[in-house]
């Protein structure tokens, strides 16, 4: 079905696409197509103490506003993250602010952490309890004259409704908000996390979304941080702002922050680095270019624990996880293995 209307669909500007494609889910236009090949133990894992039919996750960036975290669950993702949410409602960047790169496989984008407020968010989320394992991405006003202190205002408004808690430091659409990976910077926010946690009695995962665009240097001492602070998981990584020589599409210097398959070897290595510096105390989210059981294969190979997409979906339509996860398993009995986390990190060995 995608397939015959994807040529249609891409003759719409790209977030208008995106707002039918959430209306789609929220009034289950799309049923048809629901996830039925659940509990397969060749991919059940465990997150944050919790057990997960699969290790594929929805990114942030999809459901920015909380609205259609169970139709995606019943698509199949094994998790699902919300957001950015800020503490106070905002309404991003100016139009158009999404380019789809179709040649590319790839989306740029320059929202701007466009949503509806951590208050109305929180709201939407308790009256509509979760039926899987939801994360709630949370970042800073554009105005605000405290960015740190907007992250503990995320930490506060959602640490009892969250599975987990993703610090987004890595967006290139909001001024300077990548300037926190600076050692001293992360060091502080961090810190104020921990402080924050132990003030309200919270035991919620927190995770730290990064840059793909950061030195060897940057690597080494984000890593020292993440372990010093027994931070569960990192998300490698965000959009970049990089990559752009090999693009074919006319778009491809628009201003903003690149998904999608061009993003997929940067963020593999980028994983790797992790994955030798971290030596599995703190989890790996591998994020890039995630759109086939071999893409995520190469992810987990890498090092990563689990893996998001969002672009892939753009590009593949609503079935993507049925489709990975088929492709998947065969790459994985090819191996011999009775689980995927048997192959994590196989590629340094």
């Amino acid at each position: 079905m995608f397939s015959k209307l994807r040529s249609l669909i891409f003759k719409i500007d790209p977030e208008i696409a995106h707002t039918l494609a959430i209306k789609s889910l929220k009034f289950n236009l799309i049923s048809n197509i629901f996830d039925e090949n659940k509990r397969d133990p060749i991919f059940e894992s465990i997150l944050f103490g919790k057990t997960i039919d699969n290790p594929i996750g929805m990114a942030a960036g999809f459901d920015k506003n909380a609205e259609v975290y169970n139709p995606l669950f019943k698509l199949g993702f094994g998790f699902v993250e919300v957001g950015t949410i800020t503490p106070l409602q905002q309404y991003g960047n100016p139009k158009p602010r999404v380019f789809r790169l179709v040649e590319d496989q790839a989306l740029i984008n320059r929202l701007g952490f466009n949503n509806l407020g951590s208050e109305n968010v929180n709201s939407r989320i308790k009256s509509n309890m979760p039926e899987g394992l939801l994360g709630i991405n949370v970042g800073p006003n554009k105005d605000t004259k405290n960015r740190l202190n907007d992250y503990l205002i995320g930490l506060r408004t959602f640490h009892d409704i969250a599975d987990y808690i993703t610090i987004n430091i890595s967006s290139p659409n909001t001024e300077n908000l990548r300037n926190f990976h600076d050692e001293v910077k992360f060091d502080e926010l961090m810190s104020s996390i921990e402080k924050e946690k132990i003030k309200l009695k919270s035991k919620t995962p927190i995770v730290v979304k990064i840059s793909p665009d950061i030195s060897d240097n940057q690597v080494n001492l984000i890593s020292e941080i993440l372990l010093r602070y027994k931070v569960s998981a990192v998300i490698v990584s965000n959009t970049t702002e990089d990559n752009r020589e090999n693009l074919q599409n006319i778009s491809k210097h628009q201003k903003g922050g690149l998904s999608g398959k061009p993003l997929e070897e940067k963020s593999n290595k980028l994983i790797a680095k992790f994955y030798n510096l971290l030596k599995g105390k703190t989890q790996i989210i591998g994020v890039g270019g995630v759109d086939s059981g071999k893409s995520a294969y190469n992810k987990f190979l890498a090092g990563a624990n689990y893996v998001q997409l969002y672009t892939g979906m753009v590009f593949q339509g609503p079935n993507i996880v049925g489709k990975i996860k088929k492709e998947l398993k065969e790459l994985l009995i090819n191996d011999g293995v009775t689980n995927f986390k048997e192959i994590i990190g196989k590629k340094h060995n």
